[in-house]
């Protein structure tokens, strides 16, 4: 493909590459029988001048890049209007194999779901650079930010530590989920899940978000009912009265679960997940909208 295909056509391309890499061998928990991490992938696009990336940094912090300000760190020769370009995201579901072993434990992470964070991961980073690659033969200047030198963490007056870039929020913008109780992203295929986003100069039309509150597919915001997630936290970092603590939540998973991991199944890793599984929200949305 190249600069002179139509917009539709470009987003049909977009999707077919990433389908296909996630459909290929590189998708593996590298595991003695080599299963897939992932299962078939989600996919959304939002337009750079969308307003809910402006609201997102008035809301997280002015620290926070908006496609255009992130484009134009990384490109700062090239001028581009906002409306040109693209955020390209992805929703990459656990494999049922991966939430079943997971959803019998309760305090430490199955190795299947050790796997799809550590090598799950790695692939997950290979898409984004093979899709910022092909982008850029075609003629299409991309970057994925999570991976650029711009990208940082931050503390939020707000939300307490946060980044320069969230994967989730481009998700969400992107209308491929809205935000539950522990702070998880609740998609079509559920919130048991990673996510990834390019920004690219592309112009695709912008999927539909099909909701109206960032909170729209959580049973505890919708409904006042629920909150699975928190009796699911070994670390007690979610509670119905003040949602998700992020220093519990990351000093148990960068602490006790990296231990685990490497003496229990041989490598380098951190893992927690167990707001993910075992709750309504694990493979679909609870919630009619």
């Amino acid at each position: 493909m190249t600069k002179s295909m139509q917009v539709n056509d470009a987003g049909l391309w977009v999707k077919e590459f990433i389908e296909g890499f996630v459909a290929s061998g590189e998708n593996s928990l590298k595991n003695e029988s080599n299963d897939p991490a992932w299962g078939k992938p989600l996919i959304g696009f939002s337009r750079g001048d969308d307003p809910i990336y402006t609201q997102m940094k008035e809301d997280i912090g002015s620290f926070f890049l908006t496609p255009p300000e992130i484009f134009a760190k990384t490109f700062p020769s090239i001028t581009v209007r906002p409306d040109e370009l693209t955020v390209i995201s992805w929703i990459l579901p656990q494999a049922e194999t991966t939430k079943r072993d997971h959803r019998k434990e309760t305090t430490l992470p199955s190795e299947r779901w050790a796997r799809a964070r550590k090598y799950g991961e790695e692939f997950n980073a290979k898409l984004r650079k093979q899709l910022v690659e092909m982008l850029v033969e075609a003629g299409y200047e991309a970057v994925a930010p999570i991976d650029s030198p711009f990208w940082t963490q931050k503390m939020s007056e707000r939300y307490g530590l946060s980044s320069t870039w969230s994967e989730r929020h481009a998700a969400f913008a992107s209308g491929l989920g809205t935000f539950g109780l522990c702070d998880g992203l609740i998609t079509p295929v559920g919130k048991a899940m990673r996510c990834g986003s390019v920004v690219a100069h592309i112009q695709i039309p912008p999927s539909q978000r099909p909701y109206k509150d960032h909170q729209d597919y959580c049973l505890f915001f919708a409904k006042g009912i629920c909150g699975k997630c928190a009796d699911r936290c070994p670390a007690g970092a979610i509670s119905r009265e003040k949602g998700h603590d992020k220093e519990k939540c990351r000093a148990y998973v960068s602490g006790l679960t990296k231990e685990y991991v490497l003496s229990h199944f041989g490598f380098e890793s951190y893992a927690c997940g167990f707001c993910q599984v075992g709750v309504p929200c694990e493979s679909g949305i609870p919630v009619k909208v």
